[in-house]
């Protein structure tokens, strides 16, 4: 394969992993299936998901280079060493935005949902409880491999697994979207060095 359609290949497979990411990002806007925290999200979001990671880091961030990757694979005024060179660029762009976008739900992951949950002395309370909090210092891991303790979040119902589905596959697809353009990367690189093997019509 040459590097012109190479280019056009990668820039076609990053559409789906681009669209998901920005799914997952507005379905975390609705923790547990519910609206209530969107009428107020600086208390009851979880932070990462504030942070757009998914939406824009993961999503925009890299479905805007994609779209240009993907014309330096046509056959026009892209398709050359120069749309090479712009597509290297373009490529650590959205390489950055995946970074982004794994970093905020790995965040999102490791700090828990924001939730009405019941402390120990039986208060409620809007917080993150699976934070570094006094509550739970008396745990050897992370919440994640402690699911006897997500049940003292209240509200929203199942908060705890809605955020790891879809905190993780962001970070899934983040992943593969790093790998494809590190490869873009190089692939850029030759394409400016060795051009695009488009062949000339007479």
């Amino acid at each position: 394969m040459c590097t012109g359609e190479c280019s056009k290949f990668i820039g076609v497979i990053l559409y789906p992993f681009c669209a998901l990411c920005i799914l997952c990002n507005i379905l975390l806007f609705f923790p547990g299936w519910s609206t209530e925290a969107v009428n107020d999200p600086q208390v009851k979001l979880t932070p990462e998901v504030l942070y757009l990671g998914g939406f824009l880091g993961s999503g925009v961030l890299v479905l805007i280079p994609a779209i240009c990757i993907q014309y330096t694979g046509r056959r026009g005024i892209c398709n050359n060493r120069f749309g090479m060179l712009i597509s290297i660029i373009l490529a650590a762009v959205a390489l950055c935005g995946s970074i982004y976008g794994f970093i905020t739900s790995l965040l999102g992951l490791l700090h828990g949902p924001t939730c009405h949950y019941r402390v120990f002395n039986g208060d409620m309370r809007w917080t993150s409880p699976f934070k570094v909090e006094k509550e739970f210092r008396d745990l050897e891991r992370s919440y994640l491999f402690h699911r006897e303790v997500w049940s003292r979040c209240i509200v929203p119902e199942g908060v705890v697994e809605f955020n790891i589905i879809f905190f993780s596959t962001i970070m899934a697809a983040s992943i593969i979207q790093v790998v494809l353009c590190a490869i873009q990367m190089i692939n850029g690189l030759f394409g400016c060095l060795c051009g695009t093997c488009q062949r000339k019509t007479y």
